[in-house]
């Protein structure tokens, strides 16, 4: 992978990241409180957490991670990509709950580290997934700019121009 790829990687990866910690911990946090203070189900609960959290990750990850203009057509096609996810995620949180609570595990824990396994695959998922797909030409916008060169613009004609300079002694001086 080149330098400029490389670094465009890490300019989307680490906003990435650090937005989707930040959004796994909203999405966490109303799931729990649902399931606790609510008489939604555990799945219905997860649900509501994750479209909290889905919805801040977009935007959040539209403008800083890709530097992408939120519009209805990415929109469309990241909650395309992100109720894909989230079945599978949904399934993983079920699945994991049964060998968790098999282990001994109480549950508060159970369910954390439910969620943090079907977060993992998820967030892996979407990531790859928006950079290739959804955010492929902001992506590809980036790199070019990362590889051109710096322009490098003319010196101004000596002499403050009295006499006028002409633009092809100035471009032959260089």
């Amino acid at each position: 992978m080149s330098s400029e790829k490389t670094e465009v990687l890490k300019q989307q990866l680490v906003p990435f990241i650090i937005i989707g910690i930040g959004c796994a911990v909203l999405d966490f946090g109303v799931t729990v409180s649902l399931t606790e203070l609510s008489p939604l189900s555990r799945d219905l609960s997860k649900a509501v957490g994750w479209c909290v959290g889905t919805l801040v990750a977009y935007i959040l990850n539209s403008r800083f991670a890709f530097q992408a203009e939120v519009n209805a057509k990415k929109a469309g096609a990241v909650f395309v990509l992100y109720a894909s996810t989230f079945a599978v995620q949904l399934l993983i949180y079920r699945w994991a709950a049964v060998p968790l609570t098999a282990l001994g595990f109480n549950k508060f824990f159970r369910d954390l580290f439910s969620f943090v396994i079907a977060q993992g695959v998820a967030t892996v998922t979407n990531f790859v997934l928006q950079r290739r797909v959804i955010f492929r030409e902001e992506t590809k916008t980036k790199i070019v700019a990362e590889s051109e060169p710096d322009v490098v613009t003319p010196k101004a004609p000596k002499g403050g121009g009295n006499p006028p300079v002409p633009p092809s002694a100035v471009a032959s001086a260089s």
